[in-house]
């Protein structure tokens, strides 16, 4: 599985991004796709989930409320992050799984290439 991710970019604090992610190759083993974040210095971390057909989704504490993933019918997969604060500059990744969701990334097996979000205050 193949993931490309897009959509990172620099934003004042309040501000808004899309980022998005289309997976390619053997999409039919996977069940989950998630995005993960590391900022400099930190572990890379748990934001969201979704199973494969859209639902149910899951979020990290830290950005329930304030971010979305979801699907749409081409299998593009996104994640709309709204009031974004400084703590949200990061790394994003896309990942997959054939497996149920974790938080733990060491559990994941496909990851795209990160994408910068830079959040200003």
């Amino acid at each position: 599985v193949q993931l490309q991710a897009f959509g990172g970019g620099l934003v004042q604090a309040g501000g808004s991004l899309r980022l998005s992610c289309t997976p390619s190759g053997r999409t039919d083993s996977v069940t989950t796709m998630g995005w993960f974040r590391q900022a400099p210095g930190k572990e890379r971390a748990f934001v969201a989930a979704v199973r494969w057909r859209g639902s149910p989704t899951y979020y990290a504490d830290s950005v329930r409320g304030r971010f979305r993933i979801s699907r749409d019918s081409a299998n593009t997969f996104y994640l709309q992050m709204n009031s974004l604060q400084p703590e949200d500059t990061a790394t994003y990744y896309c990942a997959a799984d054939p497996r149920d969701y974790s938080r733990i990334y060491r559990e994941w097996g496909y990851w795209g290439q990160g994408t910068l979000v830079t959040v200003s205050s």
